[in-house]
Parts: structure tokens; sequence; C-alpha cells
């Protein structure tokens, strides 16, 4: 994974903006959400790093991830995001896919 640069990140989540898009979320052992489809109408990243991504679902509810430092595009074109720590440990993820992730 390489570490995110805000503008391609945000160009990688456009791409995803008007269509039904599967996610793949989880913070730890605290939450895990798998092949949720929504409907992204809008998607924001900020922060200085680590980032901040929210997604916004058929114009009426968000997702908002937090502590995100790296990011890749997969070859089915899924943006994988995710956070790690300082000892290189995940503590969270945020995967965008147009079709549904494996179960």
């Amino acid at each position: 994974m390489n570490k995110i640069i805000a503008r391609k990140v945000e160009a990688e989540l456009r791409a995803f903006v008007g269509a039904d898009v599967y996610i793949h979320s989880e913070a730890t052992s605290f939450v895990f959400v798998r092949n949720f489809k929504v409907k992204v109408t809008d998607a924001l990243i900020a922060g200085e790093g680590p980032f901040r991504v929210a997604l916004r679902f058929d114009g009426h509810g968000w997702l908002r991830m937090e502590a995100l430092t790296h990011y890749e595009t997969d070859e089915k074109g899924r943006l994988l995001l995710a956070g790690y720590d300082d000892r290189g440990r995940m503590n969270v993820a945020l995967h965008l896919g147009k079709e549904p992730f494996p179960e």
C-alpha cells in the first residue's frame, strides 16, 4: 500500500460518486461490515495525515472513517484504504468496490 496523497485519493473516491458501491469497513475488532451496498452521492477526504474519509449514501446517511494512512487501487478497480499505527498494525479499513467483496 502507498501513503495517502489526499488529491490522488480524492480523485479515486470521486470515481464512486453516483454509483452503487459495495463497502467493506472495519475498525480493529469493534466494527465489521462487508458487502453493504449503497449509492454514493458524495465522497470527501480531509486532514493532514492521518486522514478522514466521509461517504454520503443515497443523499441521507454518512459513513466516516478516521485515522487512514495508506491506500491502493487493486486490479478490479476497488479502492482499498487502511490506517496503520506506528508499529505497522492495521487499525481501520475502508474498501469500496463496484462488485461484491469475497465472503
